[in-house]
């Protein structure tokens, strides 16, 4: 899950809402740069964390008995495993963006622990297996994943409260076109993205997320129970060209 620190005390966005987010964002993309699989696309960028663990042992808090931030769990190769599961069921061009996004996120982790190598090995072995399988080069499988990494990133600066203030420009990442995009907050709130990527000049997305006014807690269970108790409230952004 992300975690904010805000006035009201933590606000918390579950990584399968910030994927969702990812997919509006991607929804948005101009038509020049969506790959041939458009609707499987969306579906991959939208679900592409499903399968995370809720919690097991103690990673929902920090030693203090904070809600823990994503950012601070350790890699966990049954999750991983888990992510690919569930991406099969749904088909070969999921699979193969989502074990794409896993080599993305973990190659550098190589050389630590030989079954975290076996497991990356194997999916670069059978990303090779579905290019063949769905007829598509590895050009055309990188272009694909470059639009679903770059909806990621964007999804993340906007769930994790990252924009600078005074209008200062922030790099998302390269594009599906091989371009550098910056994104910025204006004064008056509205987002711009530099290069313009979507088809409308304006419009709006959003996410959900639940905030919880007690900032520490003394169990996994005592924070479950507050977060299903939590208000939800829905937080939107303005992108406009």
């Amino acid at each position: 899950m992300i975690v904010n620190l805000v006035k009201e005390g933590w606000e918390i966005i579950y990584q399968q809402a910030h994927a969702l987010l990812a997919a509006e964002i991607a929804f948005n993309w101009r038509k020049l740069d969506r790959p041939t699989r458009w609707v499987d696309t969306l579906a991959a960028i939208a679900q592409h964390d499903d399968g995370q663990r809720y919690w097991a042992g103690k990673i929902g808090l920090t030693a203090a008995g904070a809600p823990a931030n994503f950012t601070m769990l350790p890699f966990s190769l049954e999750q991983a495993q888990q992510v690919m599961e569930e991406a099969r069921f749904q088909g070969q061009w999921r699979s193969l963006l989502t074990s794409m996004h896993l080599s993305f996120l973990y190659n550098g982790l190589r050389g630590q622990n030989s079954n975290t190598d076996a497991f990356l090995d194997k999916q670069t072995q059978n990303q090779a297996a579905w290019r063949k399988a769905l007829k598509v080069t590895k050009k055309e499988a990188q272009k694909a994943y470059n639009l679903m990494q770059w909806c990621d990133r964007l999804s993340l600066i906007l769930c994790r409260r990252e924009l600078p203030e005074a209008e200062r420009v922030l790099e998302i990442s390269i594009g599906p076109d091989g371009q550098r995009y910056d994104v910025c907050q204006l004064q008056n709130g509205q987002i711009k993205v530099t290069p313009w990527p979507f088809t409308q000049s304006h419009f709006t997305i959003m996410v959900e997320a639940s905030y919880l006014a007690q900032l520490q807690f003394q169990s996994e269970e005592e924070l479950a129970l507050a977060l299903r108790k939590a208000p939800i409230r829905t937080v939107s952004w303005e992108l406009s060209n």
